[in-house]
């Protein structure tokens, strides 16, 4: 299996960017929504990022509850190889990046309406 980051992959993590995830989050997860199980080495050669970048990016998307961790017995000796992977559909993670923007702009329009109020108000005291 050999996966490459396509321009159309590069679009969609620039929008998921756009909307809010962090760069490096928005490339390991386009990578994820192809749905293969695929270990940080293989996610760090596709999406051109450094070992650290990949690993920061993983937690985040554990955290959110977005990806999970496996860890996938090898016959060579030394540490089993950590495999990652989706644990909700694409649909949910997207419904749930959907409902934080509707969320962050009812708060800056309640900001908004509030600005407005004291400044009517402090207009009424003048």
């Amino acid at each position: 299996m050999i996966l490459q980051f396509s321009d159309t992959d590069l679009e969609i993590a620039e929008i998921l960017t756009n909307v809010g995830l962090k760069s490096n989050e928005s490339r390991v997860l386009v990578v994820l929504f192809k749905g293969y199980d695929l270990t940080s080495r293989e996610i760090e050669r596709i999406v051109d990022l450094r070992q650290p970048e990949v690993s920061i990016a993983i937690n985040q998307l554990i955290t959110r509850k977005w990806a999970q961790v496996s860890s996938l017995i090898t016959e060579k000796k030394g540490r089993p190889v950590k495999v990652y992977s989706l644990t909700i559909s694409i649909d949910t993670i997207l419904d749930q990046i959907e409902e934080q923007i509707e969320g962050d702009y009812r708060s800056q329009m309640e900001t908004i309406e509030r600005v407005r109020a004291m400044v009517k108000e402090s207009l009424v005291m003048v």
